[in-house]
């Protein structure tokens, strides 16, 4: 099993571009990606989308994609001569007609609106988009990793809880055939104690069946035993069965309850309060699991 907190990062380099990726995850209850692109790499969306759904099925995802020109430059600046003249043109006639000094330097020339104009390089985005891939795939492996050991250590952890649950359960299953056989006999004790004769014995059976009937547990110990099989059986499969796992401890939880509400016996009830612990324990567990 996988947990659903991880990180990983990855980059890759060609023809002077780089791309770099970062991915951090977290859980959820489905496969959630959050990607920060800025406009120009909007055409990066369906990569990234289709890389992150191919190796991961439940979870947030943020992810962080760079790109720039490794050797040079991306941008570059073209002058506009023309213009430039036409300023300078004008200030020298505005220094003639007023007297001031005319003050125009280069430096100041350049910082004329439209003397100047920056441009992007274009980029390739076949190139791009390819190398995008190599990145968010090294990133990725980087996150199933950590993803893996720590399912490792949620797997142990889980482990510890479910047998826990398992031996609660056997201890309640041994003791519930003798609550009915107790009440039977504090039931006759109870009758003796009042001297009361003529007690119909036909009678005094049918109250200790309704009770045995009331305090049955029998049907709610095999589905949860059935529950326990199962859940050791998804800990230790390598698919992705946080979903299926939510819902199976969801059953455990109500078929403890269930025992809960009928068992009219200290010992049984210690052991369901102590069981429900232990369920509680695997649930905030298995929030975490892929």
């Amino acid at each position: 099993m996988r947990s659903m907190t991880g990180c990983g990062t990855g980059a890759a380099k060609r023809d002077g571009w780089e791309v770099t990726a970062e991915v951090k995850s977290v859980n959820h209850r489905f496969l959630d990606i959050g990607l920060r692109l800025p406009r120009t790499l909007s055409f990066l969306e369906p990569v990234i989308r289709a890389g992150i759904s191919a190796k991961i099925k439940r979870g947030h995802i943020e992810t962080y994609i760079t790109v720039k020109n490794a050797e040079e430059s991306s941008a570059t600046v073209s002058t506009d001569l023309e213009l430039a003249k036409t300023y300078f043109e004008a200030a020298r006639k505005i220094a003639e007609a007023t007297g001031a000094a005319n003050n125009m330097t280069t430096a100041e020339l350049m910082k004329l609106e439209g003397v100047n104009v920056l441009s992007e390089r274009e980029m390739d985005q076949e190139l791009i988009s390819g190398l995008c891939t190599e990145a968010l795939a090294a990133a990725l492996d980087q996150l199933v990793d950590m993803r893996t050991r720590e399912g490792a250590h949620l797997q142990e952890d889980l482990e510890i809880h479910l047998k826990a649950i398992a031996n609660l359960r056997n201890e309640i299953a041994e003791r519930a055939p003798m609550v009915v056989t107790e009440y039977r006999d504090k039931l006759n004790t109870r009758i003796k104690a009042l001297n009361a004769e003529g007690i119909d014995p036909q009678r005094l059976a049918q109250e200790v069946a309704l009770m045995a009937d009331r305090c049955a547990i029998d049907e709610e110990l095999a589905r949860l035993e059935s529950h326990q099989n199962q859940m050791n059986l998804y800990i230790h499969e390598r698919e992705e069965n946080g979903k299926k796992m939510d819902f199976l401890i969801q059953e455990m939880n109500r078929e403890t309850n269930t025992i809960g509400s009928k068992a009219s016996d200290l010992f049984i009830t210690q052991r369901v309060v102590a069981m429900k612990s232990e369920i509680e324990k695997m649930r905030e567990q298995i929030q975490n699991a892929e």
